[in-house]
């Protein structure tokens, strides 16, 4: 029998379920549950599913994990603090990061919020995204990203998140798509050392030598470093530190350097090996008040002068 075919006869006996009473004779004799029965299961599920999420500050465990942002690379500068030196920065800006759908264990399976970014108009859209957004309730949005959380981070649907979601000091993960740099040689794309500059070389200075070896195997192993395409993949810098926020603009600053163009979008969460003070993040966000400041915050360095201490 087919894999269709058992699962067209275990639905059929499970409306005969359903529907019959219990005086009604059931498609199997090990069937014992009646139609109250799976009123009550149903009714149970229902109140499961009701599940009221409110948007208010929480207590952070060890064990909580807060939802990520999206944001876009602006581009690249330099700062100097105050003992003089110079910090190599990116800039990145949260376009209207808001909560556009939410997964719970009841109805999905698991506990994640999707992050809508930036905004896009309809005409630019597919009728599945259109309709995914319609029956969320949510404005249409450019970039979608889905962060898993742990129970207690759940947001209602249309929270915002902002710069404020993250602290200056901590650290971070940030994920993005690489620039693409076309076909490249095993030099530039694996690091190789080349060929003799000089003596013992002739035409190929940059070529990466032996691919093999003899008649056995025979053949070249797959996954071997040639050259080829490079870039255009997915990457994940980690441990980033988060120098300076603006709330006024709704921009980052983080130092080094980030995956991706000028203009691409960027995943950025709590980072994973560096775990920031559990006391100094907002859980499970920041949510704004009518008297807060949009001051830039810049991220503690110490009392300490670097130069002064190196000698």
């Amino acid at each position: 029998m087919s894999a269709a075919s058992r699962g067209l006869l275990s639905r059929l006996k499970q409306f005969q379920l359903f529907f019959a009473g219990p005086k009604s004779p059931s498609l199997y004799p090990g069937a014992v549950h009646s139609a109250a029965h799976f009123s009550a299961m149903a009714e149970e599920d229902d109140s499961m599913s009701s599940r009221v999420i409110e948007a208010k500050p929480g207590v952070m465990t060890p064990g909580s994990r807060r939802p990520g942002a999206i944001a876009v690379k602006c581009g690249m500068t330099a700062l100097w603090d105050k003992w003089g030196a110079r910090v190599p920065i990116t800039i990145l800006w949260l376009d209207d990061n808001i909560v556009s759908q939410v997964k719970t264990p009841e109805n999905e399976g698991l506990c994640a919020l999707q992050i809508g970014c930036g905004q896009k108009k309809e005409k630019h859209l597919t009728k599945p995204e259109v309709g995914h957004f319609r029956a969320q309730g949510v404005p249409m949005k450019r970039k979608l990203r889905e962060f898993p959380v742990t129970e207690d981070a759940l947001l209602p649907l249309g929270t915002p998140i902002d710069v404020r979601h993250f602290v200056p000091g901590q650290y971070v993960d940030v994920t993005g798509i690489t620039k693409g740099k076309g076909f490249q040689g095993g030099m530039k794309r694996w690091g190789f050392k080349g060929m003799p500059a000089s003596h013992g070389a002739s035409l190929s200075h940059r070529s990466i030598g032996s691919t093999g070896q003899r008649d056995a195997p025979g053949k070249v192993f797959k996954g071997k470093k040639m050259p080829g395409h490079m870039g255009v993949e997915q990457r994940t810098v980690k441990n980033v530190w988060i120098y300076k926020i603006d709330p006024a603009r709704n921009l980052l600053w983080v130092k080094g350097q980030v995956p991706g163009a000028t203009g691409n979008f960027v995943f950025i969460k709590d980072a994973v090996y560096k775990k920031p003070d559990i006391s100094m993040l907002p859980f499970p966000t920041y949510f704004a008040g009518e008297d807060d400041k949009l001051e830039p915050l810049i991220a503690d360095i110490g009392d300490v002068d670097p130069f002064m201490a190196a000698d």
